[in-house]
């Protein structure tokens, strides 16, 4: 399990003090009492509608002032108060109220402190929660948080944005709020222990908690580049499209360092307060996802997040990314910093298929890319490294099948396109000129039987780290 805060403390001043509710509810004799601990005005607040939802994913544990400020203003509308409602599962005190509370348009902040999964049906717990316009998830342990999911607090925190509301949370809180969970139940993942073995213990995932409107395919990171965490993302990745925790064969990672804070509008736009944070893309299944082999995983695209800048998660960019790979569990130098490409011309994978990113070395036919298992039509991706870099990959033909590869070549430099016999033959070629030119071969196998085919992109001029794209069917 991961430390993702300090711990909680209690340091009330005499004037907070007199604005505090401080009860414990749902007392045992075999179970520890949920706390609650509520400041500013004993009333909720109550209005026919707000204007959110919005979101607020944290870095660290405490709040960040700017972040939280444009989500209490983006639910109110700019005027009246919510009602915040913040969530923790140990520690005392109330230190992300204390910041929260004296914010223009806050009403009151309630402090609950969880202690069992059963609390999660506490009905005062579910009661303040459904009363809330924002819901806080504070730092510690997202295992405790992930043994909320099916209690009532779970469809609560739901209602919550549903009605216009909102939902954060920092660390441990930052984790639970996306698509797909490190919930960290047997041990805190380092980036060297995931790259060497994707499938290590420490690896463990809870999916169908909460899937927040325009923010599907996510896995959260926290304290990012400070911990080093960027390699462990890129094997949360690569899991979550490998085991299929996502639709659509994508997963992204969203690291965000300590300190820093992303606030998610209504209509999915994210912008950055503080240091850095960092998208993950994995748009393809990885080359090598093995229990107990190391890792290799080509071309993540990573968008770096300084402050003040912005990601759209409604309409997710295709360009402005730079590429980091992993191969054998090592990654490449340079993760949290790289040149963005800038020409992301690309063909879509088509509807139904698969998509392969070429592994290196590739350069000749007898080490040629084996691409006849994918699902067709595929696409196909990598870039002409070198001005004589040469691409192989390989696929089966039978008898009557005809072969269509498209490929959307970037302005980058000038690549041309062949199809091979398995001896080694031109069969077709395309060899448009230009750069940027997109190149396309047909052949259909009018011979009996089956046999290996070879396409061959070669570099003609230039060269570069932009992608080309080759869409290839076969009917």
């Amino acid at each position: 399990m991961s430390p993702s805060r300090n711990p909680r403390r209690l340091a009330l001043t005499a004037a907070a003090a007199a604005l505090l509710t401080v009860a414990p509810i749902g007392v045992t004799a075999a179970q520890a009492q949920v706390t609650r601990v509520r400041q500013g005005s004993a009333a909720d607040a109550t209005r026919a509608s707000w204007s959110g939802p919005a979101y607020t994913m944290n870095g660290s544990g405490g709040i960040v002032t700017a972040s939280m400020t444009k989500a209490v203003d983006a639910i109110r509308g700019g005027t009246g108060a919510i009602d915040v409602v913040v969530i923790a599962g140990s520690g005392s005190g109330t230190p992300e109220c204390d910041v929260i509370t004296p914010l223009a348009g806050v009403n009151s902040c309630t402090t609950l402190t969880l202690t069992a999964a059963a609390d999660g049906n506490n009905s005062q717990v579910n009661t303040d929660i459904r009363n809330a316009e924002f819901v806080y998830f504070a730092g510690g342990d997202q295992c405790r948080y992930v043994a909320w999911k099916g209690t009532a607090l779970e469809a609560s925190v739901e209602s919550v944005v549903a009605k216009g509301g909102g939902v954060g949370g920092g660390s441990a809180g930052h984790h639970v709020n996306s698509d797909v969970v490190y919930d960290a139940c047997t041990a805190s993942a380092t980036s060297s222990g995931a790259l060497a073995n994707p499938y290590d213990r420490s690896l463990t995932f809870t999916t169908g908690m909460f899937r927040w409107p325009n923010y599907a395919g996510t896995i959260n990171d926290s304290h990012f580049v400070t911990r080093d965490r960027m390699g462990r993302t890129m094997a949360f990745v690569a899991r979550a499209v490998k085991d299929g925790l996502v639709t659509g064969g994508k997963a992204w990672g969203v690291g965000v360092e300590e300190g820093a804070s992303l606030f998610v509008d209504r209509a999915g736009r994210a912008t950055l307060s503080g240091p850095s944070a960092y998208v993950v893309l994995g748009d393809h299944q990885p080359e090598v996802a093995v229990s107990g082999q190391p890792l290799t995983y080509t071309n993540f695209k990573i968008w770096k997040l300084t402050n003040g800048q912005s990601y759209d998660f409604a309409n997710r960019p295709t360009c402005g990314y730079y590429l980091r790979s992993v191969r054998a569990g090592v990654p490449d130098a340079g993760l949290y910093s790289g040149t963005p490409v800038t020409d992301c011309s690309s063909t879509p994978p088509p509807p139904g298929g698969s998509t392969f990113a070429e592994v290196e070395p590739n350069d000749s036919r007898t080490a040629a890319n084996d691409i006849s298992g994918l699902t067709f039509p595929a696409t196909v991706t990598g870039d002409m490294k070198s001005a004589s870099d040469r691409d192989y990959f390989s696929l089966i033909l039978v008898s009557g099948q005809t072969l269509t590869v498209d490929c959307a070549v970037p302005s980058a430099y000038d690549a041309d396109l062949y199809l091979l016999s398995a001896s080694g033959s031109t069969l077709t070629r395309s060899v448009n000129d230009g750069a940027g030119a997109d190149e396309s071969v047909t052949l259909t196998r009018t011979a009996s039987g089956s046999a290996t085919y070879h396409l061959d992109l070669e570099a003609y001029s230039g060269s570069g780290t932009a992608d080309y794209a080759c869409v290839v069917t076969k009917s």
